[in-house]
């Protein structure tokens, strides 16, 4: 009997803790954030999506707020689970459209799809200029917004901006640079409130880390490039890391905009 009460009384906390967590996301995704607006056919070099608040054009990387309250970000998916369309915020171009990604004048597709949503995290940047620590070899930042894989369990729509709660971050090193992959949850999923840390993930959802870890270790091997390698042994690292690594490129992202960092060919508002 005491262990049925706990274990209603426990399933009732989690119950209002998701409630809780959902209506938060709920408040946040009506507050008022850029609006995708998919311009051109999906597959050509024209197609692009665009964003705006009202009539006036807005930028995913710089107009929507990074944090969205309650210790959740605003996740931009780039591209949704199940495709192969290899999208990106564009940020060299005017307003930072989401666009397809293009080598020597061809569209690039992955040569298989992808499992989860994939996007980043707006107002982060990896600093190219920024040495990394002996367990990411040294590498330097990858020149783009903080990578997100969000392991929800609905397809978000390319352009949507969604509450997520980071759960982890593996230290992806891609042709020496390196990549963050922040693992996150969309606030809103049924899984989201019991669902804190990797030790969570791996318990609930096992597989999930080592799916992510190897997926992107090998999905540039058709090209006939080399594996992908992992900083801090290959561990997927903690909330609390990805949080801290949140708070760095936010950091990175904040000089950049002050003028304290070189932008180069980075588009950044007036």
């Amino acid at each position: 009997f005491l262990l049925s009460a706990h274990a209603a009384a426990r399933g009732a906390s989690l119950a209002r803790s998701s409630s809780a967590l959902r209506a938060s996301a709920l408040r946040m995704s009506t507050a008022t954030l850029p609006t995708a607006k998919p311009e051109g056919e999906l597959g050509t070099e024209e197609f692009k999506v665009n964003f705006v608040e009202g009539s006036e054009p807005r930028s995913p990387w710089h107009d929507v707020p990074l944090e969205a309250g309650n210790g959740l970000y605003n996740f931009v998916n780039e591209i949704p689970k199940y495709t192969t369309a290899k999208m990106e915020v564009d940020t060299k171009a005017a307003n930072n459209p989401i666009v397809q990604d293009e080598k020597k004048g061809k569209l690039r597709y992955y040569h298989g799809c992808i499992f989860w949503n994939y996007g980043c995290l707006p107002q982060t940047w990896e600093d190219p200029n920024v040495k990394g620590s002996e367990e990411v070899g040294g590498a330097f930042g990858d020149n783009d917004p903080i990578d997100v894989v969000e392991i929800g369990s609905q397809r978000l729509e390319m352009g949507s901006i969604t509450p997520v709660k980071p759960l982890g971050v593996l230290a992806m090193i891609d042709d020496g640079e390196l990549d963050w992959k922040v693992i996150a949850i969309a606030a809103t999923d049924p899984m989201a409130a019991e669902l804190n840390d990797v030790a969570d993930l791996e318990a609930k959802m096992p597989g999930v880390v080592s799916g992510i870890r190897e997926w992107f270790r090998w999905y540039k091997t058709p090209d006939d490039k080399p594996l992908n390698a992992f900083g801090y042994g290959e561990k997927c690292l903690g909330a609390a890391k990805a949080k801290e690594v949140i708070a760095e490129t936010h950091g990175f992202y904040k000089a950049l905009l002050e003028g304290k960092t070189e932008k180069g060919k980075l588009w950044l508002p007036n």
